[in-house]
């Protein structure tokens, strides 16, 4: 039988959320960890399910750090993030945070869905973005912030079982 494990960085809890998901559509006994609590040999997983909140358009820092150290044939990546997860934007932070892993193209699969914004960073935001600016919270950022505060929800936690099983299907057909 193959092994998995499962660890995230979460800021809000959107990210834990759906790492618990994800761990539930795995075999039982699957180990579902922040990743201040990782193992330091995780040789012994054959897929290593990494999950992170968006920050800059990447993984956060944490998470990259952990990243950058990985050399393991398996990654499927998840994250979340305050905008629509069918963006251009949320595409870019799977891909920028794919980036850092080293090796050659260990990404199995990946996951993106909507999650609510930390009220301190909406309310720095506004304290460092002028009218006009890309990132200032407008009536247009405002709307996206409601949206988010409604996720991840029952769809997205669904869509992460599937995703886990998804994945699985394809480590088990490699």
């Amino acid at each position: 039988m193959k092994k998995y494990i499962v660890l995230y960085s979460s800021r809000t809890g959107n990210t834990k959320k759906i790492a618990e998901a994800i761990c539930s559509a795995l075999p039982a006994g699957t180990p579902c960890r922040s990743i201040d609590e990782a193992p330091t040999d995780l040789n012994g997983y054959d897929c290593l399910f990494i999950g992170f909140w968006v920050d800059r358009g990447t993984a956060d820092q944490q998470t990259q750090q952990l990243l950058r150290q990985l050399s393991h044939p398996h990654i499927a990546l998840f994250a979340t993030l305050g905008a629509d997860p069918c963006s251009q934007h949320a595409a870019d932070s799977l891909r920028n945070a794919s980036a850092l892993c080293p090796g050659e193209n260990p990404l199995v699969h990946s996951f993106i869905c909507q999650g609510k914004v930390d009220p301190q960073l909406i309310e720095q935001m506004k304290r460092m973005f002028p009218p006009g600016h890309p990132h200032a919270v407008d009536e247009k950022r405002e709307a996206i912030h409601e949206e988010a505060k409604k996720h991840p929800n029952e769809a997205d936690v669904a869509a992460a079982k599937v995703f886990a099983a998804e994945t699985v299907k394809r480590v088990e057909n490699m």
